[in-house]
């Protein structure tokens, strides 16, 4: 079985995996676009009512992390973070890890869309992100431009 063929799963982050999660990162060039997964962590404990996080692994290796804003009271949903760990780019394991978040988003109440935003550089998600069904909405938030993608 090849690297690629590996099933993705999307897992709670315990106190048996957390270290494992926060020593992925980013390659070098690639870290002005996402935040650490120890600060994405930091922040979901302080958004208990909106975070809905989880490790990425392709079979029992931990390869990246994402974070969902799930805003039910708006029946807003936000990819707030996401990353794959540089040495485990470039296999499909995001394109399966996004699959399962959407899947996991239609089940949230009035999910109609996912929105997300990026920073607009070269190297940056945008590309990966219209591959995945982002579309750009003409908007900008924090610097970021933002991307819809409909359920």
């Amino acid at each position: 079985m090849s690297k690629s063929d590996l099933e993705v799963t999307l897992r709670e982050i315990t106190k048996e995996n957390w270290r494992d999660i926060l020593c992925l990162k980013v390659a070098p060039d690639q870290e002005q676009f996402v935040a650490s997964n120890a600060m994405s962590i930091a922040e979901a404990h302080f958004n208990p009512e909106v975070a809905w996080f989880r490790a990425i692994y392709a079979g029992d290796v931990p390869v990246g992390f994402l974070m969902l804003e799930d805003d039910i009271a708006q029946q807003e949903y936000f990819l707030w973070r996401f990353m794959i760990g540089e040495q485990y780019q470039g296999r499909g394991y995001g394109r399966k890890a996004l699959e399962l978040f959407f899947a996991y988003v239609k089940t949230r109440p009035g999910a109609e869309a996912v929105e997300t935003s990026c920073v607009p550089a070269k190297g940056g998600p945008g590309p990966f992100y219209e591959k995945m069904g982002f579309a750009y909405t003409g908007q900008a938030e924090d610097g970021e431009l933002v991307m819809r993608r409909e359920l």
